[in-house]
C-alpha cells in the first residue's frame, strides 16, 4: 500500500516504523531533512512518477509503502460513532481524525462495500492506524445489536436536543449531507441531537458536524 502527503508520513515513522517497507522521495531534501528516515529504507523518485503513484493529488514530495492489515474489532467501548452512508473517502477520513483525538472508542461504517484505506489513512493524517474501525454491511441489525448490548441510541437530525441524556455506553449515529438519517434509522433512536444554526443555512459538512457533536458528548466545558 503505498500512502503520500508529509504529514502522514511524519506520523507513520514516528508511531508505526515497523510497517515501514520503503520511502519514496520526490524532492530535494536538506541533510537535516533526510536525518529522519535515516532509519528506512530511502527511494529517490521523479515527479512523474510521483504524480502517478498520487493520481495528480497533492503528494509534497513524499511517500511511503506500507505493509498495513486492517484488524477485525469487536463492538465494544463506551462511545461508538456510526456513519450510515458517508462514502466519501475524504470525509471519512476526517471524522476518524477528529474521532480519534476526541476519545471515540469505535467507528463503524455503514453503507459502503469497501473501505480505501490508502486514502482514509492519508486524509485522518494517519489516525486511521490507530482508530478501531469496522465496516456492517446492515445498519439496522447493526442497531439491535448495539440496543442488546446496552448502548443508548442517539442520531444527529434535525428538532433535537443540544447534547443527548447523560449514559454510561452510547452509540452516536451520523447520515450523509444529502439525505441524513434514513427514516428507519431514525424509527430505532432513543434520542435526537441538533446542531442549531444561527443563519439560514442547512448543512454543515458531516466532518465538521460529526466533530461538534462528538465534542459536546464527551467534553462538559
Amino acid at each position: 500500500m503505498i500512502v503520500y502527503g508529509k504529514r502522514v508520513i511524519e506520523y507513520i515513522i514516528k508511531k508505526h516504523p515497523k510497517i515501514v517497507e520503503e520511502i519514496l522521495i520526490a524532492k530535494k531534501l536538506s541533510k537535516d531533512e533526510l536525518k529522519k528516515f535515516k532509519n528506512f529504507k530511502i527511494k529517490f523518485i521523479d515527479n512523474k512518477t510521483a504524480q502517478k503513484l498520487s493520481k495528480n493529488q497533492n503528494h509534497q514530495g513524499f511517500f511511503a509503502k506500507i505493509n498495513f492489515t486492517p484488524q477485525e474489532w469487536d463492538i465494544s467501548g463506551s462511545f461508538v460513532l456510526v456513519l450510515e452512508n458517508v462514502t466519501d473517502m475524504g470525509n471519512i477520513g476526517a471524522i476518524i481524525r477528529s474521532a480519534y483525538a476526541l476519545g471515540v472508542d469505535l467507528i463503524v461504517l455503514t453503507g459502503i462495500k469497501e473501505l480505501k484505506w490508502d486514502r482514509v489513512i492519508r486524509t485522518s493524517a494517519g489516525a486511521a492506524l490507530d482508530m478501531r474501525i469496522i465496516v456492517h454491511k446492515n445498519i439496522l441489525e447493526l442497531i439491535n445489536i448495539l440496543k442488546t448490548k446496552g448502548y443508548y441510541i442517539v442520531g444527529a437530525d434535525f428538532g433535537g436536543k443540544c447534547r443527548p441524556s447523560k449514559k454510561e455506553k452510547i452509540a452516536l449515529i451520523m447520515g450523509n449531507e444529502g439525505e441524513g438519517l434514513s427514516k428507519r434509522v431514525k424509527e430505532k433512536l432513543d434520542e435526537i441531537i441538533t446542531i442549531e444554526m444561527k443563519r439560514d443555512f442547512d448543512s454543515l459538512n458531516v466532518s465538521v458536524a460529526a466533530g461538534i457533536l462528538i465534542d459536546r458528548i464527551v467534553n462538559e466545558c
